[in-house]
């Protein structure tokens, strides 16, 4: 069973791969560098941590929607509803590949800007990451098409990036600081963070696993799998 996740997740990476995620991240990359060095040193800490929140930790939101469409284009939801993959490891599996894309776009940021402490930045991208990714699977398990998938992702956007950067800017109270956007956003830029913000941040981390797991589930059904 272990050696089937870690297949899994090695399937995933080369999918990934496959289809130009590790191309354009690295492009990025050096791109985001290039804009945080061409800012002022006060600019950059803040900067630095609204791009890795934007981007490489949302990037499951924002490629879920392509992955699954494509997987169903190309049949794998037929043949892993009648594999030993149960829906929990398809899940894990695309939380964990995305997350190390997102993991090491972070650390090269924040290692070559040296805006806030390593350790930090990647708890706070690994538990905005999968959040988001989480949340993108949801949306992505009940969608045909890309535009009602970017339709519906854009509340999740409203929802996590709007508090998530007043908050950055301190424009927000110091309560606010509890709510899980503002916690992942705290621990990339390097600052205090609400503990009692951190526990419900995963306490919401593990809903939205339970749900992704469900709709798969509902949807290897479908497929004509056993719903493992």
């Amino acid at each position: 069973a272990g050696m089937r996740f870690g297949q899994l997740v090695r399937w995933d990476m080369k999918f990934q791969i496959r289809y130009g995620f590790y191309g354009l991240y690295g492009f990025l990359t050096a791109l985001y560098l290039l804009l945080l060095f061409s800012l002022p040193e006060a600019w950059r800490k803040a900067a630095a941590a609204l791009l890795i929140f934007s981007d490489p930790a949302a990037m499951g939101l924002f490629f879920m929607g392509a992955i699954v469409l494509l997987e169903k284009s190309q049949r794998i939801p037929s043949l892993l509803a009648v594999s030993p993959v149960t829906p929990l490891k398809f899940v894990g599996s695309k939380a964990i590949s995305l997350s190390l894309l997102a993991l090491l776009v972070a650390a090269v940021l924040e290692i070559e800007a040296d805006c806030a402490p390593l350790p930090s930045v990647l708890l706070g991208t690994l538990l905005s990451g999968v959040l988001f990714t989480l949340s993108g699977m949801i949306i992505a398990m009940s969608i045909t098409s890309l535009n009602q998938f970017f339709f519906a992702a854009a509340s999740v956007e409203m929802l996590a990036f709007g508090p998530a950067v007043l908050h950055l800017a301190g424009v927000t109270p110091a309560a606010a600081g509890i709510y899980p956007a503002n916690v992942c956003m705290d621990l990339i830029a390097g600052r205090a963070f609400s503990v009692p913000g951190l526990m419900l941040a995963i306490v919401l981390m593990l809903v939205l696993l339970c749900e992704a797991e469900r709709r798969v589930r509902a949807m290897w059904r479908g497929q004509g799998g056993a719903g493992r």
